[in-house]
């Protein structure tokens, strides 16, 4: 075997080496691809609190992140652990209340708020006679209403008690980050720069715009939704206002119909209990106040990057959830908005580069 030869077999026998150490290190990280960047995220929006921290504890690095992992445990983990336990709870009295009607049938007579029910009260209630003489229909009903509505609700508790795990999780990766910020930051900087020279650079900035300004809109919208519609809650009377706050919070940063089925969850039970009026009240707050704030204040948060089509949004979060679980709610929006920003970025430069090549 020649020198020529040996050297050639070396050079492929490294680079088999690297691609193999490569392999491992992707399937070792990948089941923590989703916490990892959601850390990144949080860390990215957080920047600022993390110099006011770092200043209060004198440049103390290992302090100011160990201070700023108990306000995330007590603002994030802490209201998911509520309500996946309220929501367990609550399929179980819904199993229980819903147990007794499939063994011993409806009430022969409708309820008063059934009859009360504007315009089609009198056809539910002939309805509710129909089921009742018919035993068989009734339970039929039912059981179509009760798994589904059964297996619903579980899956939600069961997306919220996960989503308390990979936030505790998450959390446990933003203390490291925050702990050695400088150092990412620094490597990414050189990282970049030596890749795609000014653009690389340019594009980090757009990283750190993008990423800010479209959690801080999906974050702050939500919260605003959440103290109106707590304020809607005590004004109108309705229990569990805490509880109901943080749902609506989290429910919110579902398009189009998040918030809608709290305030109109709240605005159900008003009217089962006799309470018109204050049902009437939470409809009209729900609708032009809770749900009126992502029209007012969501484009002045994120004014910063362009705006996100709803389709883009709504993809994001049902996307987000299903590959990330509950961190999908933030990551899937603010990486479809990411990755949208740098595409156009990035065409906007080839374009820039060609014309000047033209001319």
């Amino acid at each position: 075997m020649n020198q020529q030869t040996f050297t050639d077999h070396k050079k492929i026998i490294q680079f088999a080496i690297v691609a193999l150490l490569l392999i491992g290190c992707i399937a070792v990280l990948l089941p923590f691809v989703g916490t990892l960047l959601f850390a990144a995220v949080i860390c990215i929006t957080t920047s600022p609190i993390r110099k006011g921290l770092l200043a209060l504890c004198r440049g103390r690095s290992s302090l100011a992140s160990a201070v700023m992992s108990i306000l995330l445990l007590l603002l994030l983990a802490a209201p998911v652990a509520l309500l996946s336990g309220t929501i367990a709870d609550g399929v179980e009295a819904g199993i229980r209340y819903f147990k007794p009607l499939l063994e011993n049938g409806l009430p022969s007579d409708a309820p008063s708020w059934v009859l009360n029910v504007p315009v089609i009260g009198q056809d539910l209630a002939d309805y509710w006679h129909r089921l009742v003489a018919s035993r068989e229909e009734m339970n039929g009903l039912l059981r179509q209403l009760v798994e589904p509505t059964r297996q619903l609700a579980l899956a939600t508790a069961s997306l919220f008690a996960q989503g308390m795990l990979q936030l505790v999780l998450v959390i446990f990766f933003v203390f490291f980050i925050f702990r050695d910020a400088d150092e990412y930051v620094d490597a990414l900087r050189n990282g970049s720069r030596k890749l795609a020279g000014d653009l690389g650079e340019r594009m980090l900035r757009l990283v750190d715009n993008t990423v800010t300004g479209v959690m801080v809109g999906i974050v702050g919208t939500a919260a605003a939704q959440a103290l109106v519609a707590m304020l809607g809650f005590l004004i109108a009377g309705v229990p569990a206002v805490v509880v109901l706050t943080f749902a609506t919070f989290f429910f919110s940063m579902v398009p189009v119909v998040g918030a809608t089925l709290i305030w109109g969850g709240a605005a159900g039970w008003l009217y089962s209990t006799g309470q018109t009026g204050w049902a009437i009240f939470m409809v009209l707050w729900g609708m032009f106040g809770i749900s009126g704030v992502d029209n007012f204040i969501k484009p002045i948060l994120i004014s910063r990057t362009s705006a996100q089509p709803l389709l883009l949004i709504v993809v994001g979060v049902f996307g987000g959830v299903l590959m990330f679980g509950f961190i999908g709610l933030f990551l899937g929006p603010t990486l479809l908005a990411l990755g949208q920003v740098l595409i156009r970025e990035w065409l906007g430069h080839v374009d820039r580069d060609t014309s000047s090549i033209q001319s």
